[in-house]
């Protein structure tokens, strides 16, 4: 007897996603591998901003770039499809305000207002669907001083502190490689959407969530928002050291860089058992946490000679087998070519009916009964206009639509 799947942890849930670049498509997203259905409203013609955002674009069955399909823009927009909508159209305004009446959930990331003057508001859609959960991302968000600035990751991570913290010590701030403000938020997001989600299955009533960039890298912070707000100290840059555990760093190694990341008192221990210093481990200079942060040089200078003229990967081996927390500093390329990727099945190949192949990068969380899934590749604009229009809403005028100029 074949038992059917469990039916995905979303499945049923409906997402009118009104965002686009990558904190609202990376909420978007996640919601999508866990089952929701999930319409990308986008701009006709030439969609969202990110599928201009290359190269590299996707390289189509005759070899040659598509343009519009950059490699970003398939980084965020999964298990999406897509309905290009001309806002500006009053009939595209109350196609979208119809879409948003089925849904459970809209996410926009339009400038505080932006969506007022097309009834696309919180407001707006609250009196058409009072269970609505409405997701609004800003960079500043719908109060405060900024509230009418546009927003972007970089500004953010300076603005909330986040460059203070990174880069070398003396050196200039730097911001993260990846857009860190976006994709914590998008984060953040997802978690808020499911909470509200939770309160309207339970008691019929939406509400508006009001997150920002600003607001989610400041709460990233982390210890270091800590370190100022109990002990009043200001952190600055530091490299690859961590301000309170030691050694915990970058150390040359005979052909190359190893992370070593000691982060108790009974790992050290087994580091110096490990390289053939035991009495290291009860050295009253670095006995304990606190010592050790108080000798950062010393110890830092001892574990540095111990390593230096180790090649790497035996070394790795032989610390981890140890119990010492360490790794190698990785190239993208020698991330996928990682044993850990294929184990956990990191990428999936989705295939277009044109024999397009399309990398992706799964959904990280491993559910045991409601699993993510990976069922459809990142759309072209507007491609699934006619199958939304009947499931969401019945109708069948996708080509008279498109004829007025509605949708694209």
């Amino acid at each position: 007897m074949t038992i059917a799947p469990a039916p995905a942890a979303l499945a049923g849930i409906r997402v009118l996603d009104l965002s686009r670049v990558l904190a609202g498509p990376w909420s978007t997203q996640a919601l999508a591998d866990l089952g929701a259905d999930v319409v990308k409203v986008e701009v006709p013609g030439r969609g969202d901003d990110t599928r201009a955002w290359g190269p590299p674009f996707l390289t189509g069955p005759d070899g040659e770039d598509e343009i519009g399909t950059s490699a970003y823009y398939l980084a965020a927009n999964r298990n999406k499809r897509s309905i290009a909508v001309d806002f500006s159209h009053p009939d595209g305004q109350a196609l979208l305000r119809a879409l948003a009446a089925q849904a459970d959930i809209v996410v926009e990331n339009f400038k505080v207002g932006g969506l007022a003057r097309y009834g696309l508001d919180w407001p707006s859609l609250r009196a058409v669907k009072p269970s609505l959960v409405y997701c609004s991302i800003t960079g500043f968000g719908q109060t405060g001083p900024y509230a009418q600035r546009g927003g972007y990751d970089f500004v953010a991570q300076g603005m909330g502190g986040f460059m203070a913290v990174t880069g070398e010590e003396g050196g200039q701030p730097l911001r993260a490689g990846v857009a860190m403000a976006d994709l914590t938020t998008g984060l953040y997001a997802t978690i808020s959407i499911l909470a509200a989600l939770r309160h309207a299955e339970r008691t019929g009533e939406g509400q508006q969530i009001d997150i920002s960039l600003l607001d989610t890298q400041i709460a990233c912070l982390a210890n270091q928002a800590m370190n100022w707000l109990v002990g009043g100290v200001n952190p600055g840059r530091m490299g690859n050291r961590h301000p309170t555990v030691v050694p915990y760093t970058l150390f040359r190694v005979a052909d190359g860089q190893i992370i070593i990341a000691i982060g108790n008192d009974g790992q050290f221990r087994a580091f110096c058992a490990e390289m053939g210093v035991p009495a290291l481990g009860h050295d009253p200079r670095f006995v304990t946490a606190a010592q050790r942060l108080r000798n950062r040089d010393a110890i830092e200078a001892q574990v540095q000679r111990l390593v230096a003229d180790q090649p790497g990967l035996p070394l790795i081996d032989r610390l981890v087998a140890a119990g010492v927390p360490c790794g190698p500093v990785n190239s993208i390329a020698e991330v996928f070519a990682d044993p850990f990727v294929a184990a956990r099945q990191t990428v999936h190949q989705f295939q277009r009916s044109d024999g397009t192949r399309i990398p992706s990068v799964a959904y990280p969380g491993k559910l045991s009964a409601t699993p993510a899934t990976m069922r459809t590749p990142p759309p072209r604009v507007g491609e699934d206009a006619g199958a939304v229009l009947a499931d969401w809403l019945g109708r069948s005028d996708g080509d008279d639509l498109r004829r007025a100029g509605v949708i694209g």
